[in-house]
């Protein structure tokens, strides 16, 4: 008798016992931080922005995740409270899954077990270079550096253009500098044939020298 394999994709895409499926809309919020920690959530497509709100008020974008990205598993190690927002950056179809369903399927099925711990060392890589990122290298290079991931460089499956909706103000944020600085770099990226623009922001190939070359031709300008 054949025995039917476990597919954690098919799992995901799929609405069952303790898992369901969303669209949202641009904008539209996923959760807050302060909201009660008691699920993780999967993104089937599309992109959201990952925000700290401090206690002065003060808004910093932390993390885009895109497809295939798992979020909010702080609950998993006992996270009561969301330490952050999350917000759609382009429509998307996200699938929660309460903390028990996920605790659940991770004893039970290999497979996803092995999805789930991959995608975690696969962030904890990104994070430690993000940190590196920040204490090493430009402005102008963490923006291209940022440029690469979002357009999905160093990924499974084709390069992907970023669309316009993610603002200089966000591009901004995350690499820890101004909207004006941003906008210069853009502008010489795309005067070089690095990045063009036609609807949405197209990333080039020839983007990664400036991130992968210890002395790019392009000048850099320093913080």
């Amino acid at each position: 008798m054949a025995i039917d394999l476990f597919d954690p994709q098919s799992f995901l895409a799929k609405v069952g016992e303790g898992r369901n499926i969303r669209n949202y809309s641009t904008d539209q919020i996923v959760f807050s931080q302060g909201d009660p920690a008691d699920s993780v959530f999967y993104i089937e497509k599309g992109k959201a922005k990952v925000t700290v709100l401090s206690e002065h008020g003060k808004e910093a974008v932390v993390a885009i995740v895109g497809t295939k990205d798992f979020f909010g598993e702080g609950c998993l190690v006992g996270q009561v409270q969301r330490i952050s927002t999350v917000r759609a950056l382009t429509e998307a179809i996200i699938v929660r899954l309460e903390k028990s369903a996920i605790v659940r399927v991770i004893h039970e099925e290999p497979a996803f077990a092995e999805l789930f711990i991959a995608y975690l060392l696969a962030r904890n890589v990104r994070v430690e270079a993000d940190l590196v990122d920040q204490l090493f290298n430009s402005s102008e290079k963490r923006l291209a550096r940022t440029l690469l991931l979002l357009a999905n460089f160093g990924k499974e499956g084709k390069p992907e253009p970023i669309l316009a909706k993610i603002s200089q103000e966000t591009l901004a944020e995350m690499i820890g500098t101004t909207r004006s600085r941003v906008n210069v770099f853009m502008n010489k990226f795309r005067k070089l044939g690095l990045i063009s623009y036609n609807g949405s922001i197209e990333v080039h190939r020839s983007l990664l020298n400036l991130v992968l070359n210890e002395k790019p031709e392009i000048s850099e300008v320093e913080d």
